[in-house]
């Protein structure tokens, strides 16, 4: 039994790395245009997993423990142009690690999770410390969070 588009009745496929970067581009257009235009220029990448080092640095015990991760200068820490041999910002989202927190949290949608790692990252971009983002950033404390919440 076949259902609508390529889709076949009981034969699921996970999201690729292509939908996870399209989700995280859709979600980039819809900011609000000063915070787009400072995003403009970070590069949003995806991969499987974090790489080993970037565990290592960061005391990560596996791969589904980093979901998203900034790579670069903050705005903040840098002048008006990047510096010769710099490197522009980017964003790296981790697409096996997205999967099981979204697996885990039933009912958010897939591209909600997607935009809030996004903007995270890129609230690290702007100069946010993982503390400033979580002092107004609720999303991540599960026990703080009614059942209904996204």
């Amino acid at each position: 039994m076949t259902g609508s588009g390529d889709v076949v009745f009981g034969h699921w496929t996970a999201p690729d790395a292509a939908m996870i970067a399209a989700l995280a581009e859709a979600a980039r257009a819809a900011l609000p245009g000063p915070i787009r235009a400072a995003a403009a220029d970070v590069a949003v990448r995806v991969a499987e997993a974090a790489p080993e080092e970037v565990m290592e640095s960061l005391g990560a015990g596996d791969v589904y423990e980093i979901t998203g991760l900034y790579d670069g200068t903050p705005l903040t820490a840098r002048g008006a142009s990047l510096e010769s041999g710099e490197l522009p910002a980017t964003v790296w989202l981790y697409r096996r690690a997205i999967l099981d927190e979204w697996a885990a949290r039933p009912g958010v949608p897939l591209g909600a999770l997607v935009a809030h790692i996004l903007i995270h990252e890129f609230a690290h971009h702007f100069g946010w410390s993982d503390a400033e983002i979580a002092a107004i950033d609720r999303w991540w404390d599960w026990e703080d969070r009614p059942d209904d919440a996204p």
